[in-house]
């Protein structure tokens, strides 16, 4: 008797112990009863019936998953390979149980297709100019198809872009066609801006002689400060323009003076 009663407190014994377990704080446990679901418990020490309950243990802390390189086609026909990481949690264990055989993978292969067809139809300038567009789109979709699974895709970054040598010298022939391109237009915009300024100066010239005359005593000054043995004079074209009239009235007197002297 003494014997039987025993074995039955060891038996008690053994059974409340393995009904134990110890969940801690960013673990859930998933309890099915009969092959059904009853309920998620935790943190903390819960009780599991052996043989009727079962449980299943999930993690609830952001898992970083480095998505493999893939090999993309851009939209304008650029072979690149790319690889990413993506951050992710369990928000629902219920359903990241119930609802997918292996969240892990599913969630590493939902992102593997999803990072080919999203990059697919951007161009490689985008891909490299543009992460952070490139980033979000690739979140909203895997977040969006897997919240079904009760996981929530927290962040995406795309971590290499590579390419071929050849496109990398397209890359900067390209590069610096453009930085020539912008060169030559800022000088261009440079000597519309000189010559409006230039036009706008003659036109208050125009208006006043006596500025052009300090203008021109100035630009002298300027000369003989710099020690230099030779000085140019600028002549006004207007200066000229009154001399050669004076030269030519001179010539129209001469040949009429000759002429009344042969009339002589």
């Amino acid at each position: 008797m003494e014997t039987t009663l025993i074995v039955v407190l060891a038996l008690v014994v053994a059974i409340i112990a393995s009904a134990i377990r110890i969940l801690r704080e960013y673990e859930r446990g998933v309890i099915f009863q009969l092959g059904r679901f009853y309920k998620v418990k935790g943190p903390g020490l819960i009780l599991v019936i052996p043989v009727i309950q079962q449980m299943v243990r999930v993690d609830l802390r952001t898992v970083t998953m480095d998505v493999p390189s893939q090999d993309v086609i851009s939209k304008d026909n650029v072979s690149v390979s790319v690889n990413a990481v993506i951050y992710f949690r369990v928000v629902d264990p219920e359903r990241a149980v119930i609802n997918v055989e292996d969240y892990f993978a599913a969630t590493s292969q939902l992102s593997q297709t999803t990072l080919r067809s999203v990059l697919g139809q951007h161009e490689l300038d985008e891909m490299l100019a543009q992460r952070d567009r490139l980033n979000e789109d690739i979140q909203s979709i895997l977040d969006s198809q897997t919240d079904a699974w009760g996981i929530k895709v927290s962040n995406v970054e795309i971590k290499h872009v590579d390419i071929d040598e050849s496109m990398i010298r397209a890359i900067a022939q390209q590069a610096e066609a453009e930085r020539s391109r912008r060169a030559k237009i800022i000088h261009a915009e440079g000597e519309r801006q000189a010559s409006e300024k230039l036009t706008e100066a003659a036109g208050i010239l125009s208006r006043n002689p006596q500025a052009l005359q300090l203008r021109y005593l100035q630009t002298l000054s300027n000369i003989a400060g710099e020690q230099n043995s030779t000085i140019i004079f600028p002549v006004p074209l207007e200066m000229m323009n009154a001399f050669r009239h004076m030269a030519s009235a001179f010539d129209v007197k001469d040949e009429q003076g000759g002429g009344s002297d042969e009339a002589r």
